[in-house]
């Protein structure tokens, strides 16, 4: 595999084609190995990979403490994307801010964590509904025009929510849900980013690692496994969304590349707009990820894939109601 990969853009930022998730290293999917995370994000960076992703809520500071120890020294390979917006600390109950005092201190926090004088794409994390977004984008402008920040994103934002805040300052990057079992933002918001020149980066591009076909049942689950608790992965909605992964494995067979390669390279083509974030702890995975970049798929095998994962026939929402109810709608 080159040790270059090929180059996107994030309205005006140039990144790697696909990044790296770094959420599940410290929290959401089991115990944690800080020395094998370090390897995986070293590897990563070897592979050409830029754009890392973290936030100040994964792990409660952790994630972004380990991001910093991983880079230090390589800062000028890195594109550093984190993001705020949860005042609670994991357990506790939730709690979102958007206003100009605390995102202030929020980004002074994870430069803090990061080790670093500039973070180069911080997003809201959720948009807060009781602070106008034009108040949360203004004091992001002036973290940009202090060169603390470079570029600005927000996560989870509706088409409105991006038009508003876009007026305020160039919004560059989206992150949000998307791959074959997540397709609710094909219908509005990603036109809306296309016209503004608003740039996509999908979280969760293997449905949380079950269009892997890893997952049969939560039982190998870690205890405190976030999958334990979501509705695609509840008895009855697993049983029917395993039948849309056993589609995609026959038809990743007759091209000799798995199912999460082949979910993943569908994603990749959905436009040059379009830069993934899939999520690992362990180097054989995100060699494997990184591997869809390359893989060309016919217009063809495009429909075929679609027709295998019907928007209509997954199982269960993606969110339990609690965490629903955060999304901006």
């Amino acid at each position: 595999m080159s040790s270059t990969l090929p180059t996107r853009r994030l309205g005006a930022l140039t990144v790697s084609a696909q990044g790296l998730g770094c959420m599940g290293m410290s929290h959401g999917y089991g115990e944690s190995d800080d020395d094998a995370s370090v390897a995986t994000l070293h590897r990563a960076l070897d592979l050409g990979v830029t754009l890392l992703d973290t936030a100040d809520f994964y792990g409660s500071g952790h994630n972004e403490e380990l991001i910093g120890r991983a880079v230090a020294g390589r800062r000028d390979e890195v594109v550093l994307a984190t993001k705020f917006g949860f005042a609670n600390k994991l357990g506790e109950p939730t709690v979102i801010r958007g206003d100009a005092p605390y995102v202030r201190r929020a980004c002074e926090s994870s430069l803090r964590r990061l080790g670093v004088d500039h973070i180069d794409l911080y997003y809201q994390h959720r948009v807060d509904p009781q602070v106008p977004v034009e108040e949360t984008v203004g004091a992001l402008a002036e973290l940009v025009a202090e060169g603390k920040v470079r570029y600005l994103g927000l996560s989870e934002a509706s088409a409105r929510t991006l038009r508003r805040a876009h007026a305020v300052h160039p919004i560059s990057a989206l992150q949000s849900e998307w791959s074959l079992w997540t397709r609710d933002l094909e219908d509005e918001i990603v036109p809306v980013c296309r016209e503004l020149g608003i740039g996509l980066v999908p979280f969760s591009p293997l449905g949380r690692g079950f269009l892997t076909g890893r997952y049969t049942s939560v039982a190998g689950l870690a205890p405190g496994d976030v999958r334990r608790s979501q509705p695609r992965f509840a008895d009855g909605n697993l049983e029917r969304n395993l039948a849309i992964v056993d589609r995609l494995t026959e038809l990743a067979a007759a091209r000799g590349v798995t199912a999460g390669r082949l979910a993943l390279a569908w994603l990749q083509h959905r436009g040059e707009d379009v830069v993934p974030i899939p999520g690992t702890r362990r180097t054989g995975n995100l060699e494997e990820n990184l591997a869809a970049v390359d893989l060309e798929l016919t217009a063809a095998e495009l429909t075929a894939i679609e027709a295998a994962a019907p928007r209509d026939q997954v199982a269960g929402s993606r969110y339990d109601e609690g965490s629903l109810s955060f999304v901006d709608r």
